[in-house]
């Protein structure tokens, strides 16, 4: 028992010495770097000029702005029930679980084994051949075993708490993939929506053209019949009829496809939602869109910039995982056991046998194996510090891109009112004038064609504008909530001991 106790006493000087080297830890103190940013976006004076019917909503449910209840509810429906959703959930699980395995290295561990041997013992082998000579001896033998051991790696060089950070680490990085996940699905959903609701106003447009030209046909054969209109006239008014209907079937399929699409987003078989989306009423107004804050804000708002940035966290700390192999690691461990072949004595004095183990492992002679893991883990750290860059950059290009886009749209379907109201009076002078003879069917067709290609052309851009509009909002990080970013702490303190 002395001896144990002597060992256990080194044991505890050493203890008190990692302690002392406990804040001397290898590789770099992680420093998040800040991207040069302007202060405001290039394009923001086209978001103030805007003209909307309503308020700039809040970041968090842009949705909410464009005062359409069904919208809305397939939003809720995709947060809810997406199953790409649900496999982005079960990776962020995947990644506290690494990060609380992490954390428990830097604990001691336990283990309590036992065993009971009952063997028949062969006369013929070494040992048997040596102890049948022996008086007293017994081929049939019984071996029990009892121990609980625990052993501690001390972190002297910091190596196992720069893998706990990489883990919290990249465990942050998969929340915030995960919540990158959640804001790309909402705004898929909403561009989804407003595609289908683009196909489905071409399409009663469409048919809107085919009862009229159905009506001018009408009128020519009327014509006809009284000898006031030639055969021509009437093949060119049922050409014009069949030019409506071939317009039909292509925004049939555009209309089918966005609504299936819906459904998979919902998590739903396509069909499920279906009608409750086509006979919901078709209003929508664009909102107002708040870019305050400039592209700074994408650094607290972008969950891939904010899952570059952790990455880059992560890769910083593997620096110092791979450098700490340059040190030696110090183990202790410790085994409280009992052992004996006589049955019914395992817990006695006789059978007590305590250990005490004083571990040390060193790479001395590895070839550089070390110094290329530590040059692997820096050009890791460089490259997610270029990605990291990049990801800013490519979220400023997306708004800048997405702000243009919704200007340039909105200026475009003011102009393509215009054209379809000048229409409009065109086509139905064209019709009054050749009802009076003043002019040939032919101005009334071209008058047709041109009033269906603009309306038809509005109806996308209509459709189009609120698309750009979620990319804005899309763009800008619109989804994520203050709430969301309690994820950091928790990964944290799931990774600390």
């Amino acid at each position: 028992m002395s001896t144990s106790f002597c060992y256990l006493s080194r044991a505890t000087l050493i203890v008190v010495i990692a302690a002392w080297l406990a804040g001397c830890m290898a590789g770099p103190d992680y420093t998040k770097p800040t991207p040069q940013t302007n202060e405001q976006y290039l394009g923001q004076h086209r978001l103030v000029q805007r003209v909307a019917p309503s308020s700039p909503p809040s970041l968090d449910s842009w949705w909410t702005g464009f005062d359409d209840p069904e919208l809305t509810r397939i939003i809720e429906r995709v947060t809810a029930q997406n199953l790409d959703l649900a496999a982005a959930m079960a990776r962020v699980d995947q990644a506290r679980a690494a990060a609380r395995e992490a954390g428990a290295q830097l604990l001691p561990q336990g283990n309590l084994d036992a065993q009971a041997v009952r063997q028949h013992q062969s006369v013929d082998g070494p040992l048997g051949e040596i102890a049948s000579a022996l008086p007293g001896y017994h081929r049939d033998q019984t071996l029990e075993t009892i121990g609980a051991g625990a052993s501690w790696e001390l972190d002297l060089a910091g190596g196992l708490h720069r893998g706990v950070e990489a883990a919290a680490a990249e465990a942050q990085a998969a929340e915030d993939a995960g919540v990158g996940v959640r804001i790309s699905l909402a705004a898929e959903a909403a561009d989804a929506y407003f595609h289908a609701r683009g196909a489905q106003m071409r399409l009663a447009l469409a048919q809107q053209q085919v009862e009229t030209e159905n009506r001018l046909l009408d009128l020519v054969r009327l014509r006809l019949a009284g000898g006031l209109a030639t055969s021509r006239e009437e093949a060119q008014a049922e050409a014009l009829v069949m030019q409506a209907r071939a317009t039909l079937p292509p925004l049939q399929i555009e209309l089918e496809q966005q609504l299936n699409r819906l459904d998979v987003l919902m998590g739903a078989t396509p069909g499920t939602y279906r009608n409750e989306a086509l006979n919901s009423a078709q209003t929508f107004t664009v909102p107002s869109i708040d870019a305050d804050g400039g592209p700074a804000m994408l650094l607290r708002r972008r969950p891939d910039v904010m899952a570059a940035e952790r990455k880059l966290a992560a890769s910083s700390a593997r620096i110092g995982e791979a450098t700490a192999e340059y040190y030696p690691k110090v183990s202790l461990g410790a085994l409280l056991g009992f052992e004996t072949l006589r049955s019914g004595e395992l817990f006695s004095a006789k059978a007590f046998q305590p250990q005490a183990v004083l571990g040390l492992h060193w790479r001395l002679f590895d070839f550089g194996r070390v110094d290329a893991e530590v040059a692997q883990a820096n050009g890791a750290n460089a490259e997610a510090l270029a990605t990291y860059r990049q990801s800013m950059l490519r979220a400023t290009e997306d708004v800048e891109n997405a702000i243009v886009m919704l200007s340039e749209l909105e200026r475009q379907h003011d102009e393509l009112t215009q054209e379809v109201a000048a229409h409009e009076r065109a086509r139905a002078a064209a019709e009054d004038a050749y009802k009076g003879g003043a002019v040939s069917l032919l101005e009334v067709l071209d008058e047709d064609r041109q009033l269906l290609g603009s309306r038809d052309q509005l109806a996308r851009v209509h459709a189009d504008d609120a698309r750009a509009a979620v990319a804005t909002f899309r763009a800008l990080g619109g989804g994520w909530t203050p709430a969301m970013d309690a994820r950091v702490a928790v990964a944290v303190k799931q990774a600390s001991p």
